[in-house]
C-alpha cells in the first residue's frame, strides 16, 4: 500500500514554516483485494477517523501501468465520490462489467485501487491543505483459478516457487498463475534482511533477479511473501548445487 500527496491549496506561506505530520482521515479496511471472476462485486469499508470534520472520498481504477480505467472497461468504482460524515464509515464497491470476461482466465490480471479523502475547504486564510491518497493492489483472479486458491489452502501456491543460483545471485521462479508478493529475504527464519534485496513482485509464469548475496544466504534462505489476507508467511528453501525448492516441513503453521 502506497500513499500520495496532493496539494489542494497553497499560499504564498513558506513551505519550511508549514512541514508538519499529517495523518490521513479517510482509511480503508485492507491492504490488497483479491477480486474472484464468480464474483459480481467487490466491497470495501471506507472510515473518516477524522472526529470533527466531514470528508469526501474519491475512488478509481488503473490499469497495471497506471493508465486510469474509463467507463467501458472491466471494471467500475461505485459510487466514484462519496461524503463521510467525522468518525463515520461507509462502503464503496468494486464491479464487474462485462468487459470482465474478456480478460486472461488462465493467469490473474493486476490493477490498482485509489482512494483520495478530499477534506473540507478551510474557512482560515494562510493555510496549505494536504489531501491522501491511498494506492492498493487489485488482483482479478479467474473463477477457475480462484476455486483452485481456496482447495490448496493447506498447501499455499506459492510453495511452488523455486530460486535458482547465478554466481553470487538468486533468482526467483513463479510457476503458477497468480501473483506473488515478495517483501523479505534472508538467511533465517525471522532474520535480517539481506543487504540490497528489495520487495518485488513476481508476475504469473514469471522469473525475477532478487537483490542480495547468494553467499550470504546459505543453503537454507528464506522468502517473505503476502498472502491474500495481508499475512505475511515465510518459505524456507532447501538447495541441492544451484537449485532451490520450498522445504514443506518447515512451513508456517
Amino acid at each position: 500500500m502506497k500513499k500520495f500527496f496532493v496539494k489542494s491549496l497553497l499560499t504564498g506561506v513558506a513551505l519550511a514554516m508549514l512541514a508538519t505530520p499529517s495523518l490521513a482521515a479517510i482509511s480503508l479496511d485492507r491492504t490488497r483485494v483479491v477480486f474472484a471472476g464468480n464474483e459480481k462485486s467487490v466491497s470495501l469499508t471506507v472510515r473518516n477517523q477524522n472526529p470533527e470534520l466531514p470528508y469526501l472520498a474519491q475512488g478509481w481504477l488503473e490499469d497495471e501501468h497506471g493508465v486510469k480505467l474509463e467507463g467501458n472497461s472491466a471494471f467500475t468504482v461505485l459510487p466514484p465520490v462519496q461524503r463521510i460524515e467525522p468518525k463515520g464509515q461507509t462502503q464503496v464497491k468494486i464491479q464487474a462489467t462485462p468487459g470482465a470476461n474478456l480478460l486472461p482466465q488462465d493467469r490473474e490480471s493486476l490493477f490498482y485501487f485509489n482512494l483520495r479523502e478530499i477534506p473540507p475547504k478551510s474557512d482560515k486564510s494562510n493555510v496549505l491543505q494536504i489531501a491522501l491518497q491511498t494506492r492498493i493492489k487489485m488482483f482479478y483472479r479467474p473463477a477457475a483459478l480462484a476455486e483452485a486458491a481456496v482447495k490448496q489452502q493447506g498447501t499455499p501456491y506459492q510453495e511452488q516457487l523455486t530460486l535458482s543460483k547465478n554466481g553470487d545471485q538468486y533468482t526467483v521462479h513463479n510457476p503458477t498463475p497468480y501473483f506473488v508478493t515478495l517483501i523479505g529475504f534472508s538467511a533465517r527464519k525471522g532474520g535480517d534482511v539481506v543487504k540490497g534485496f528489495e520487495p518485488v513482485m513476481v508476475p504469473p509464469k514469471g522469473s525475477i533477479k532478487l537483490g542480495g548475496s547468494a553467499a550470504a544466504l546459505g543453503a537454507t534462505p528464506v522468502l517473505v511473501y503476502i498472502n491474500d489476507y495481508g499475512g505475511q508467511p515465510a518459505l524456507t528453501f532447501r538447495c541441492s548445487g544451484n537449485s532451490c525448492k520450498v522445504d514443506v516441513s518447515k512451513r508456517d503453521k
